[in-house]
């Protein structure tokens, strides 16, 4: 696989941008194989991704920071880079529903997710054999309205000895503190079972048929202090009937949801979004 690098930028929108940009990564022979940027004009906004191979670019990647800062501090830029020769650390929180977590796993089994995954966590052990199958250490760290912030810190515990840099709550029916969501800000991605913001909070699907929609759909965004209010990464809808009862809502959204939440995976895995006013880019 050809070894890259991958810088995201968003800063106030001016001209030059692109421009300084090119002309730094050309000064260190680089050879860009992707970009592509959005400009918001209502919150006057540049984001931008941009790839380049580093097989012949000539700047160690050690002094990056200190070669682009600045450009980074001329056009205000909140930026990041990250390399893909690095596997991002990724955990799984699961409860008992485990199609989305065997998605997951088969992915990551299969190498279409770019990550490791030193553990999951569960609040139950139904989903313990699974994740045996796929060599995933498991524990189970029960969680109830007593015992949540000592649950909850047993959790960061572990999350922090194993270096993890993505969590994803792969149907873990549990909400997490406000203290637990700032440790990670736009590192916890959930998969909800309907299309936000119709329909947020629990069963769903039992509301959506009461109320006889046509479209079901999934939605999967990062985790914020307000419940189902994060950053939207993906959805995805199907078409339903009059003919279909709950159970038949329920089965189409399970399979949404496994591959909404697996878009939005790999999309995060690959440093294709950028997160501005609780929105997202999605660069292709």
């Amino acid at each position: 696989m050809k070894k890259t690098a991958t810088l995201l930028i968003s800063c106030p929108d001016q001209k030059g941008i692109s421009a300084a940009i090119a002309n730094f990564l050309l000064t260190y022979n680089a050879n860009i194989v992707h970009s592509d940027q959005h400009q918001d004009n209502t919150e006057n906004l540049f984001l931008m991704r941009v790839e380049w191979d580093l097989s012949d670019f000539t700047l160690d990647m050690c002094a990056f920071a200190a070669a682009f800062q600045p450009i980074a501090d001329k056009f205000s830029m909140v930026w990041r880079v990250a390399l893909s020769g690095e596997r991002p650390r990724m955990a799984i929180f699961v409860s008992r529903y485990d199609h989305c977590f065997a998605d997951l796993l088969h992915r990551y089994h299969s190498g279409e997710l770019h990550c490791e995954i030193p553990l999951v966590i569960s609040n139950h052990e139904d989903c313990r054999a699974l994740a045996d199958f796929y060599g995933v250490p498991f524990h189970v760290i029960e969680v109830t309205r007593e015992n949540k912030q000592e649950a909850e810190r047993k959790q960061r515990d572990l999350l922090e000895a194993a270096n993890v840099d993505l969590i994803v709550l792969a149907r873990y029916m549990q909400v997490l503190s406000h203290e637990f969501t700032a440790a990670y800000p736009h590192r916890i991605i959930n998969i909800h079972h309907s299309f936000l913001p119709a329909f947020d909070g629990a069963k769903p699907y039992h509301r959506a048929f009461a109320r006889g929609v046509k479209l079901i759909g999934a939605t999967s965004h990062y985790v914020t202090e307000v419940l189902d209010d994060g950053p939207i990464i993906e959805q995805d809808v199907t078409r339903i009937s009059h003919r279909e009862d709950v159970e038949d809502l329920i089965q189409h959204g399970r399979d949404l949801e496994k591959i909404v939440l697996s878009r939005a995976v790999r999309w995060h895995l690959d440093n294709r979004v950028l997160v501005y006013s609780n929105k997202t880019v999605i660069f292709s």
